[in-house]
């Protein structure tokens, strides 16, 4: 298929339709839910899962089916930070067993993983461009007489 991914209804809603092209109403719509952390993550990847799930949990924006795509998120960034630290230690450059300088092979893992998190990151919403693509209805504001509730009214004389 070529062309533009198709974005979902539930965005098209969020986000308004433009282009008042008929939505598709068999679309599935899987419940929000938060899922496990898989257990495969290494500890690193498991704090920015919890980090991640306290943040995307309350926005009800994640599904069972986010699992997977979300622990890639996790394990790249993980893989990114661990990368970035040996860069910071031992530098960008480093001698090749002949005594020329060469990139670290950590850079390259870096770069790669950062890609990776770039990409799943755009699909969650986590960078501005993405997040200005999406708005979240607001809570509608308490009026007074939503606050009034029988055990809190105290009767004057």
């Amino acid at each position: 298929m070529r062309g533009r991914k198709p974005k979902p209804t539930r965005l098209k809603i969020l986000t308004g339709n433009p282009g008042k092209h008929p939505l598709n109403p068999d679309e599935p719509r899987p419940e929000a839910a938060i899922p496990d952390c898989p257990p495969e993550l290494s500890p690193a990847a498991q704090r920015e899962w919890a980090r991640l799930v306290a943040t995307l949990g309350p926005l009800r924006v994640l599904t069972h089916l986010d699992r997977a795509a979300l622990a890639a998120y996790c394990a790249a960034y993980a893989l990114w930070a661990e990368a970035t630290e040996a860069i910071q230690k031992y530098g960008a450059m480093v001698k090749s067993p002949t005594g020329f300088p060469i990139q670290s092979p950590y850079v390259s893992i870096a770069n790669r993983q950062a890609e990776i998190m770039m990409r799943i990151s755009a699909e969650f919403g986590f960078t501005p461009a993405s997040r200005g693509r999406i708005s979240v209805a607001a809570e509608p504001e308490r009026t007074l007489f939503d606050q009034i509730d029988g055990p809190d009214i105290v009767e004057r004389e």
